[in-house]
């Protein structure tokens, strides 16, 4: 296992983060069964484990809080806030109301007295970013969280948050989660450089492009009762509602292309599309998601993996460098695309 710097921390994590998000309903609801994959990974070297509030509604924390107990200490645990937690209009977002019960909340769960990275999960429009930062920001000194972050913010948003929290004295974020993978490298254009400017640390999320880069793909196109294609069809279905979804085509294409550069350089596809993640010099760590033990190893096997220049300039030419093959991979669309209202002049009549 490999270790770098998380941005400007100097928090040692392992290049492979665990990622819990498959451990409750959405994934593995067997609770013994998902502890011992948990521990698995971090006998194996991983000391980085990054869950959400909102993963199986809570259950995901609860399953990684019984996983390390006993190991905390050793342990850079990762959580995140701001997605829907319940009906109350109030019970989402990043408003420091919300922000200060979630992580009580989060902290409850997962069994311990502070979280050492706490990231806002995605954007909130709602809320002035000096509102969020003031309120992570007390959570810092008040020594329930050690540092926050981000995740899956556009480069203007992490600039700004940059700015904010220098100009009012807040905490700044330390760590961005943006997705990235073979398919979706969007990011390498903006995104990571960005993250480099600021020394702030990279947990790449979807490494394995939501599984099309699994080594399964090219017989299926989707597992229809797993729950990305059940809440994410667009991103991982060829077809939806009898639509063809060409950019997923496209995706196919490219992920078997992949699969034989993989074969010929003597590798798995995932030890391929891991490696290569983690490869770019902003990266800190690519975020690994099995469900199962059998997951875990295929995933793990990547962790001292070496890709040859010659190796990266094929990949290069399958998907070309800064390029999502489809655009649902982003992860987050802004809501001022989503409201026609803001992007048209109001009429006088």
């Amino acid at each position: 296992m490999r270790y770098r710097t998380l941005g400007s921390t100097g928090i040692q994590v392992s290049s492979l983060c665990l990622g819990a998000m498959m451990f409750g309903a959405w994934g593995n609801p067997d609770h013994d069964d998902a502890t011992a994959v948990i521990r698995t990974a971090l006998d194996a070297g991983v000391n980085i484990i990054d869950t959400a509030d909102v993963y199986s509604g809570g259950e995901s924390e609860v399953i990684v809080g019984k996983a390390v107990a006993g190991r905390r200490d050793d342990i850079v645990l990762a959580t995140k806030v701001s997605s829907p937690m319940g009906p109350g209009l109030n019970q989402r977002g990043a408003s420091r109301r919300w922000i200060v019960r979630a992580c009580e909340e989060s902290l409850r769960r997962l069994g311990t007295d502070h979280i050492d990275l706490y990231q806002v999960h995605r954007p909130d429009p709602a809320t002035d970013l000096d509102e969020t930062l003031g309120a992570l920001s007390d959570l810092v000194h008040a020594g329930k969280i050690r540092y926050a972050g981000s995740s899956t913010f556009a480069p203007s948003a992490i600039v700004r948050a940059q700015w904010t929290a220098e100009r009012r004295q807040r905490e700044r974020f330390v760590c961005e989660q943006p997705p990235y993978s073979l398919l979706a490298r969007g990011v390498e254009g903006d995104v990571l450089p960005t993250c480099e400017t600021y020394r702030m640390g990279v947990l790449a999320w979807s490494p394995l492009a939501g599984g099309w880069l699994s080594g399964r793909w090219h017989r299926h196109a989707a597992d229809p009762s797993s729950h990305r294609t059940r809440t994410m069809p667009f991103r991982t279905t060829l077809a939806h509602y009898d639509m063809d979804v060409p950019a997923n085509q496209a995706k196919l294409d490219a992920a078997t292309r992949l699969a034989g550069i993989a074969e010929e350089a003597g590798l798995t596809l995932i030890q391929l599309a891991l490696t290569f993640v983690t490869t770019h010099p902003a990266v800190t760590a690519a975020i690994i998601g099995p469900r199962t033990a059998d997951h875990l190893h295929d995933q793990l096997s990547a962790a001292d993996v070496v890709l040859e220049p010659d190796v990266l300039d094929r990949i290069d030419r399958v998907v070309a460098p800064g390029t999502d093959l489809n655009p649902e991979d982003t992860g987050y669309n802004a809501a001022v695309l989503a409201d026609p209202r803001r992007r048209r002049r109001a009429v006088l009549r």
